[in-house]
């Protein structure tokens, strides 16, 4: 069993930067998905990046290439969400995910379901004031 715990959330203004972190234990697949989702208030819970653990390929939303980076630290077994230049409209709460199952490539886990992630952190709350 795979127990995901996020940290890091908090509120920032426009523009500020950061760090969220995903500590995970138990097995986590070397050929599997893991990556971060949010859901803001009223939303649907959506991707905003994903990473397969086979080579660390990772993958992101349109609307947050280029200001968001997903990383993995296997040492530490550890996932984690470095967000910068943030706006409003990335209020949200965030989510770790794994999946259990495997995953033949890295585009596989960006459209992976999200009910095929079948293991979920508690989230942690993103505040981003204008």
């Amino acid at each position: 069993q795979v127990q995901l715990v996020e940290s890091g959330g908090g509120s920032v203004e426009t523009g500020g930067s950061l760090r969220l972190s995903c500590a995970a234990s138990g097995y986590i697949g070397k050929r599997t998905c893991m990556g971060w989702f949010r859901q803001g208030s009223g939303k649907e819970r959506e991707r905003v990046a994903t990473l397969f653990t086979s080579g660390d390929n990772t993958l992101y939303a349109d609307s947050v290439k280029g200001r968001f980076t997903i990383s993995r630290d296997n040492a530490k077994s550890s996932l984690y969400l470095q967000m910068n230049t943030l706006k409003p409209e990335d209020t949200a709460m965030y989510y770790c995910a794994a999946s259990a199952n495997d995953a033949p490539y890295s585009e596989y886990c960006y459209g992976r379901p999200l009910n095929d992630y079948q293991y979920w952190g508690q989230g942690t709350q993103v505040t981003v004031s204008s």
